[in-house]
């Protein structure tokens, strides 16, 4: 069987969509057809490249090797026809991070790169399902929080947040000195979800309150800016995710001096490849400026310790 185009055009579509049948959906064609002609794929490079199962299909570890090739190749036609054709060819970068982050990072790093030879395609995951994207080449960086060390992928520290209690300017307790956590264990209070250490923080709150008061936990990071901007909630996050309430005053750190030193650490995940990526290399410069600016703002916004 000879290789065509949309033989590799198949498989990437497949290995990106997990699925046979969105796969077909996308091409007007019949599940049956994409799994013929991916059964004929298998047979013409002697090796699976697709373990199926009823909710769809997982690359196999081949397809994810082989995939690097059929991108590059897709990647080198791609560019060739559009040279032929007269338009601009521009590199594309593929960039992730998790939803309570994207306001954050996104606008700083299109504008930051709105003159620059690439284009950026912007996408929201949960961390664990960025790093497996940036491990299978689908994303070029990622911007993820406290993860482990992956062979294969380089993690840079971008900046250390710690949790902290905020609550609206005009708060009562805006302007309160240090207090314990059991002088504000009564008033409404809704942490937002940053991790498993939410739930400590939600037992804690517990054994302070001397009425059975419901504690509502929140998500995203934008949730717990409106809970404390529009209904007068403390809410205890990552101060990072509220950078833009606390630079304009709209919200105030309240100083807890029993509270836990609960930290997000907000990293930047990438491929570490000998070959040059020029793309990927304007990403990265772009994202360490933009740490460098949460670093400075954390630390002018936050209490000193």
């Amino acid at each position: 069987m000879s290789l065509l185009i949309s033989d590799l055009e198949l498989l990437r579509d497949v290995a990106e969509r997990g699925s046979f049948s969105q796969a077909a959906a996308a091409r007007g064609w019949s599940q049956p057809q994409v799994s013929q002609r991916i059964a004929q794929l298998e047979s013409s490079l002697g090796t699976q490249l697709f373990q199926r199962h009823r909710r769809g299909a997982v690359a196999t570890p081949a397809c994810l090797l082989y995939l690097e090739s059929v991108k590059r190749a897709l990647s080198e036609l791609s560019q060739g026809r559009q040279a032929i054709q007269g338009a601009a060819v521009l590199p594309e970068a593929r960039v992730g991070c998790p939803p309570s982050l994207a306001s954050l990072v996104f606008s700083p790093l299109v504008a930051a790169l709105a003159e620059q030879p690439v284009e950026l395609f912007c996408h929201t995951d949960h961390s664990p399902e960025l790093m497996e994207r940036v491990l299978a080449g689908r994303l070029k960086v990622a911007f993820v929080f406290n993860r482990p060390t992956i062979t294969g992928i380089q993690l840079e520290m971008l900046a250390r947040s710690p949790i902290v209690a905020m609550v609206a300017a005009d708060h009562p307790l805006a302007q309160s000195g240090p207090l314990p956590l059991a002088a504000i264990a009564d008033a409404r209070i809704s942490p937002q979800w940053w991790g498993q250490d939410a739930e400590a923080l939600v037992r804690l709150l517990r054994q302070h309150r001397r009425a059975p008061l419901p504690l509502h936990t929140n998500q995203p990071a934008t949730t717990a800016c409106e809970l404390a901007l529009e209904h007068g909630f403390i809410v205890f996050m990552p101060a990072i995710a509220a950078l833009r309430e606390l630079s304009r005053g709209q919200l105030k750190v309240l100083e807890l001096s029993d509270l836990p030193l609960w930290e997000w650490e907000v990293m930047m995940a990438y491929r570490a490849g000998k070959r040059p990526d020029a793309a990927r290399e304007l990403v990265l410069q772009a994202a360490r400026a933009i740490g460098h600016g949460w670093r400075q703002a954390l630390a002018t916004h936050l209490p000193a310790a």
